[in-house]
């Protein structure tokens, strides 16, 4: 075998060792220039909301309830049924009732008997106590005759005023079972529709604590929403804000109102509060999250809403109507007077920076007011950082 010469080994070592330095340097050196994800400057309308979950309510809803004891005699109405105000709704078995009603005016009436011989016997004192005192002048009768006829006239005209308050207590007694009578003869108090039967044809109530609940009655032309605001933002929330809500079957809708009112304290405040002597009370509050409810309402022509369903509610706080508009991830370094700087992405792929002005910001888009064109690219990002975050 023949050996390389002197002549030869040492350039063929100076061009191994120059590839091996070209492919370090290859491999060492960035493959390609760094790849930008931009997006368009374009415009759109943008919210700026507080988020609330709320529960819907009937506006006016009563609960139409038994003022007498007794078994239900018939049920008038079905579930669903649409009601006006003095309509029948149910009956009470009335028979107990009328018997009493009827006692009571025999004994209003036996009083009445009484007052009227009293009366008579009133008359005949009067014509005695007459003759005694005429008698007494001409000394034709005795001092003790005299008074005597008195005393029984003073009697006569005692027994007729008992017996007159007894018959007005009477009267009273026959009115209130009059009165208790009607009521088993319940009718609507208001217009609406049966939202609920609590009690059924043939069960028996009783009324000696608190009135039974028959049914609900509800009015459902228009519905009050009540939404739960956290602590945190109930403070930039007002009556007369514009409100909307969606629900949970049709997301894509939204029902708007006005803001009526934010109640001063929340829901649980009676049940929070701690008798005296309490000593968890602060603990026991720095644990629990406080909302407070917000209401507005809401017309309710087509019975698409129903009580209870949850709104999704968002309350309006400003609103800017197709706004030149970036995504908030897109803003770099802030600069004085609400000003940002962003990276543009130029038409020869080239990025530069440039300061905007921005206006509202609802965290995921913000109003752009001065500084980029529609149309324009911005930088949101690099590949390699999504990449990495994606992974991560």
């Amino acid at each position: 075998m023949k050996i390389l010469s002197h002549r030869w080994r040492y350039p063929a070592i100076g061009f191994v060792a120059s590839a091996m330095l070209a492919a370090l340097a290859w491999h060492w050196s960035p493959s390609k220039a760094p790849q930008y994800v931009t997006t368009q400057v374009e415009r759109r309308d943008l919210e700026s909301v507080v988020l609330a979950t709320g529960t819907l309510q009937a506006c006016s809803q009563v609960d139409v309830g038994a003022q007498v004891s007794g078994q239900i005699k018939s049920m008038n109405v079905k579930l669903g049924d649409k009601i006006k105000k003095g309509q029948w709704l149910a009956e009470i078995d009335p028979v107990v009732l009328q018997n009493d009603l009827r006692e009571k005016l025999a004994n209003e009436q036996e009083l009445v008997a009484q007052r009227r011989a009293t009366a008579a016997r009133l008359g005949e004192a009067e014509l005695a106590f007459r003759r005694q005192q005429e008698m007494l002048l001409d000394d034709a009768t005795s001092r003790q005759a005299y008074e005597a006829a008195q005393a029984r006239l003073d009697e006569q005209r005692g027994t007729l005023a008992s017996l007159n308050a007894k018959i007005k207590a009477a009267h009273f007694q026959v009115e209130i079972a009059r009165a208790e009578l009607s009521y088993t003869h319940i009718v609507a108090p208001q217009d609406g529709e049966v939202v609920a039967l609590v009690a059924q044809e043939g069960q028996t109530v009783s009324a000696k604590q608190q009135a039974p609940v028959i049914l609900k009655l509800a009015d459902l032309d228009t519905m009050t929403v009540k939404a739960q605001i956290s602590e945190a933002d109930v403070v930039r929330v007002r009556p007369g804000q514009t409100v909307y809500f969606t629900i949970l079957g049709d997301p894509d809708r939204r029902y708007y109102g006005k803001l009526r009112a934010i109640e001063p304290a929340p829901p649980n405040f009676h049940d929070a509060q701690s008798p005296p002597g309490a000593t968890n009370s602060g603990a026991s509050k720095a644990n629990s999250a406080v909302f407070y409810n917000a209401l507005f309402e809401v017309p309710n022509p087509g019975r698409d809403l129903r009580i209870s369903m949850t709104a999704q509610v968002s309350v309006l706080l400003d609103v800017a109507r197709q706004a030149l508009s970036i995504p908030v991830a897109a803003l770099g370094e802030k600069a004085p007077k609400g000003r940002y700087i962003v990276r543009v992405l130029g038409p020869d792929d080239k990025v530069f920076t440039r300061e905007i002005h921005t206006g509202l910001n609802n965290n995921v888009m913000v109003e752009v007011r001065e500084g980029l064109a529609e149309g324009e690219r911005v930088v949101v990002g690099e590949a390699a950082d999504i990449s990495s975050d994606s992974t991560s």
